[in-house]
């Protein structure tokens, strides 16, 4: 009996500490369960819903960009492409073999698809072929059962419609590269970049504006399974097209002066309001076609330009650096004037210049006699503006060349700008540790020697000497959508009046004058009527030797020819607008500048663009003037998508 009873008591001391260690058991479960689902629920729900929820961006459509008349300039178009899916596609070469047989799908196409398999999950999609045809994306679809894994999709591409006439201004855009997403990375900006095939701004308006044009992406909220895979769309936000932007450039003109310099193998000019500034035409010649940039340029043609010697990627109006030759002789007059030289002035010109024992040439060596400022300009002799900067110094020109608009970049609206020299004697002492010689100011005083500088500058230059002394910039962009217009207002440089109207009337002389060096290219055709200024550049030093040999310029190999130039503005009585034309090796600027430039003051004062608003407009005051102009390329309506 005592034997059973100690049993029971042993079983129930054994049962209450069970009991009790359960009941503390699950005592701390249940506050630990209640600890997780009650303290510690936000936190779990965030990383449960990263678990299951991914967030994909979508690039937004980049903005456009119109002429001054909304005329398109860049523009986005339809474009096909073709994709595989590694995992649904029983065999990828065989199916990648199938399909080279319905669309054009290179070997190297191929290989491109094959590398990317390494380096991506097997259920993302490959981009195989892009910019197919509605012929070839409706073979594709018409063959789905054969073609394992292979969709098809219908995204945009920049398209230029006016193709190599703005190639130089607009630019391209072009994919994303490991370098400048790096950049972008490190800068923590848009991550809108990381978008397989996203394309930037390269050159041009797309690369200066490529933030405005960019947009806001958009995101799409979606939920996948275990591995990644996307089941179904939970949310949604709608990307932001990129900003419109509108030039101030006439692309009816654009193309007159981009024909007008075909005619030469290698030139360009800019074509401005001398009184906004705006930016009318800006040409660089040979050009390129910027369509195949964005879709992909083969070798053959990308090495054929870069071995061209006349660097058709180069855009001359603004990077090409020129010694300015004789257009510069209204900087050196203009700082005389302004440092107390006399207006009435007079040299004598035998032909040379004496300095020491050094002679320095004029270009014409039978002389031009006594000649004045207004004279001196017109027959561009070299003599008196030898004397005037023997008088007054490099220092003093220099000072004037800047205050005009040379020297400097001017902030343009396209990058790559060139920005000149000027030189002085704390350059020279700066750049080469050595003093400044008097030989030297005498170059400088006819725009030779050391000085450089960008037919940007020289319409700059010009504009700024028959605005009344504005200190007007070139401006290329109107408007930005939702940011309104871009047009400053201009202070003025404080230059005096008389002396511009001296320097204006010796521009006037040059062309409509009797003994004008570019008396061959007057406007005849009333009421219109131009000014201007001929510029023949040395591009090589012309020695002793030569010249007692009399080697004629144009028998020299291309390369070794002088540069031709020419400024000029219109209409003489009241100025609005101005040119700068340079034919490179053009042998000189009234033979192959000055003619150019007379089409381009012709053609634009019959257009006045600054008095038209609308394409409409332009149009009528063609047809008016007989000229033929072309209404803006339809618009592209047919669906799109991101």
């Amino acid at each position: 009996m005592n034997r059973d009873m100690e049993r029971y008591k042993e079983f129930s001391r054994r049962a209450l500490i069970i009991g009790v260690a359960q009941t503390a058991l699950f005592g701390v479960l249940a506050t630990r369960l209640g600890y997780l689902q009650v303290v510690e629920q936000e936190r779990f729900q965030t990383l449960s819903d990263k678990n299951r929820i991914s967030l994909r961006l979508v690039s937004a459509g980049r903005g456009e960009i119109m002429d001054r008349f909304g005329v398109p300039l860049a523009i986005n178009t339809q474009n096909f492409r073709t994709f595989l899916v590694p995992e649904q596609a029983n065999d990828v070469e065989e199916t990648l073999y199938r399909l080279s047989k319905l669309i054009p799908v290179t070997e190297d196409d191929k290989q491109a698809v094959l590398l990317e398999l390494g380096k991506v999950r097997p259920f993302t999609p490959i981009l195989v072929k892009e910019n197919l045809t509605w012929e070839d994306m409706a073979m594709v679809e018409q063959n789905f059962p054969d073609l394992p894994g292979v969709s098809t999709e219908e995204g945009e591409i920049r398209s230029y419609p006016l193709g190599l006439a703005t190639a130089h201004i607009i630019g391209y855009v072009g994919r994303v590269s490991e370098a400048e997403l790096a950049a972008e990375e490190a800068k923590e900006k848009n991550p809108v970049m990381t978008i397989p095939g996203f394309r930037i701004g390269k050159t041009g308006v797309e690369k200066k504006f490529d933030a405005e044009l960019r947009g806001v992406a958009g995101q799409i909220q979606a939920e996948v399974n275990v591995v990644g895979r996307e089941i179904r769309e939970l949310s949604r936000r709608d990307p932001k097209k990129g900003h419109r932007l509108t030039l101030t450039l006439d692309a009816d003109l654009q193309m007159q002066c981009q024909e007008m310099l075909a005619k030469e193998r290698s030139a360009a000019a800019v074509v401005m309001d001398a009184h906004t500034g705006e930016v009318y035409a800006l040409c660089s010649y040979p050009s390129f076609d910027p369509n195949l940039f964005s879709r992909g340029i083969p070798a053959d043609i990308w090495e054929g330009l870069l071995a061209d010697e006349t660097n058709p990627l180069t855009n001359k109006a603004v990077a090409g650096q020129y010694p300015p030759g004789s257009t510069f002789k209204m900087v050196t007059a203009l700082a005389a004037l302004e440092a107390g030289i006399p207006p009435g002035t007079h040299v004598f010109c035998p032909g040379y210049y004496m300095l020491g024992k050094d002679k320095f040439h004029c270009w014409k060596p039978s002389g031009h006699g006594s000649v004045g400022f207004e004279g001196a300009l017109v027959q561009s002799c070299d003599c008196f503006f030898y004397e005037m900067g023997n008088r007054i110094g490099v220092d003093a020109i220099a000072k004037m060349a800047r205050r005009l608009g040379l020297g400097a970049k001017m902030d343009f609206d396209v990058p790559g700008e060139g920005e000149g020299i000027i030189p002085d004697r704390a350059w020279k002492l700066k750049r080469y540790k050595e003093q400044w010689h008097k030989g030297e100011t005498l170059n400088s005083a006819i725009g030779q020697g050391h000085t450089l500088t960008t037919p940007l500058q020289l319409a700059t230059m010009t504009a700024r000497l028959v605005n009344g002394g504005k200190a007007v910039k070139p401006v290329l962009v109107r408007t930005i959508e939702e940011k309104g217009s871009q047009i400053p207002e201009w202070k003025n440089i404080g230059l005096n009046p008389a002396h511009l109207a001296i320097i204006m009337r010796g521009m006037d002389g040059v062309v409509n004058g009797a003994n004008g060096t570019a008396k061959g290219s007057r406007i005849t055709e009333a009421p219109y009527s131009m000014g201007g200024k001929t510029g023949t550049a040395q591009v090589r030093r012309i020695t002793a030797a030569m010249r007692a040999q009399g080697i004629k310029n144009e028998t020299l190999p291309w390369r070794w020819r002088h540069h031709a130039l020419f400024v000029g503005y219109g209409p003489v009585e009241a100025p609005r607008y101005v040119t700068a034309v340079i034919v490179e090796h053009g042998v000189g600027g009234a033979k192959a500048a000055a003619p150019i430039a007379r089409d381009i003051l012709l053609a634009i004062q019959k257009r006045a663009p600054h008095r038209i608003h609308t394409v409409d407009e332009a149009v009528e005051a063609a047809a008016a003037s007989g000229e033929t102009t072309k209404k803006p390329a339809p618009r592209n309506k047919r669906k799109k998508r991101q």
